[in-house]
């Protein structure tokens, strides 16, 4: 059967005047390694410029004090870590722990090849719906795919071509020469979402496909992957079905890219300058 084309992006709910932050979420952001604690930091502050009502950040120890000084707004927790400055699998249970206190988790960006048999532990032990990315994707690689299969939650996926590469064993070419057909058949397999980005980002849940148009090439830099992970579980936490919230965000993303790089231009933008300008853009969809 073939794919039903989605072509209208879904708005947030907006808030009620007697809301509280329990009413938008708790994300839990698993992210981050000895040389890539930006990873976490920009996961985490999408997360509440995407509108989460309270986000925390686990790391391991020794970037926990750098992550915790870029945002003072999300909480932050420190993980034990191994010698090279990943997540070891000591801090697996601690993981577990914070993820039954909190709604949607996060796991994969910046956490480095060091902390793949954590991540290979956690995927099925998280019982929260999952918004897996980065090194969580790359540790899938090399006949671990049956873990997505374990999964008792929702779970959505956010490779790039490479990554989808590595975890389906297709070169890259083949991978961009058909991104939605291998997309779908991948989301339709394993009953998750997939947002494969670049050019043109496809999101699916295997039925439905939505084909992104906001975005530009200044947005080829390292860390723009990382908001849109912390905005994909942001936006989960308030629309609750995982496609829309994946549409929505892959919008609001470049979106928030085209604004960044009409004030700074295409050469300039940097994956933080996006933080600056989600408000716009979520403006900019609800005016729609």
């Amino acid at each position: 059967m073939a794919p039903i084309e989605v072509r209208d992006v879904p708005k947030l709910p907006g808030r009620r005047a007697d809301s509280h932050k329990g009413n938008y979420g708790r994300i839990l952001v698993v992210a981050g390694s000895q040389g890539m604690s930006g990873a976490a930091a920009l996961a985490g502050a999408a997360a509440l410029r995407g509108g989460a009502g309270l986000v925390r950040v686990v790391c391991p120890r020794t970037v926990w004090p750098l992550v915790a000084g870029y945002e003072p707004s999300y909480l932050t927790w420190p993980l034990p870590e191994t010698p090279d400055g990943c997540l070891a699998t000591d801090g697996v249970p601690e993981v577990i722990r914070l993820a039954e206190e909190n709604d949607y988790v996060v796991l994969g960006p910046g956490m480095g090849q060091g902390a793949f048999p954590a991540i290979r532990e956690l995927i099925p032990r998280i019982r929260k719906p999952l918004v897996l990315d980065a090194d969580g994707l790359n540790a899938l690689a090399g006949g671990h795919l049956e873990l997505l299969r374990q999964r008792e939650a929702a779970t959505i996926i956010t490779p790039h071509p490479g990554e989808f590469s590595r975890i389906v064993d297709r070169p890259v070419a083949e991978i961009q020469a058909m991104r939605e057909e291998l997309a779908r058949e991948f989301a339709e397999l394993f009953g998750l979402v997939v947002v494969l980005k670049g050019y043109r980002t496809v999101v699916t849940d295997g039925t439905r496909v939505y084909v992104n148009s906001t975005g530009n090439p200044g947005m080829a830099t390292g860390g723009c992957g990382d908001v849109l992970t912390g905005l994909l579980a942001a936006f989960w936490a308030q629309l609750n079905d995982p496609l829309d919230a994946a549409i929505a965000a892959v919008y609001v993303h470049g979106l928030a890219g085209d604004h960044a790089a009409l004030e700074l231009t295409q050469e300039s933008l940097i994956a933080s300058d996006l933080l600056a300008f989600v408000s716009d853009a979520i403006r900019e969809l609800q005016a729609d």
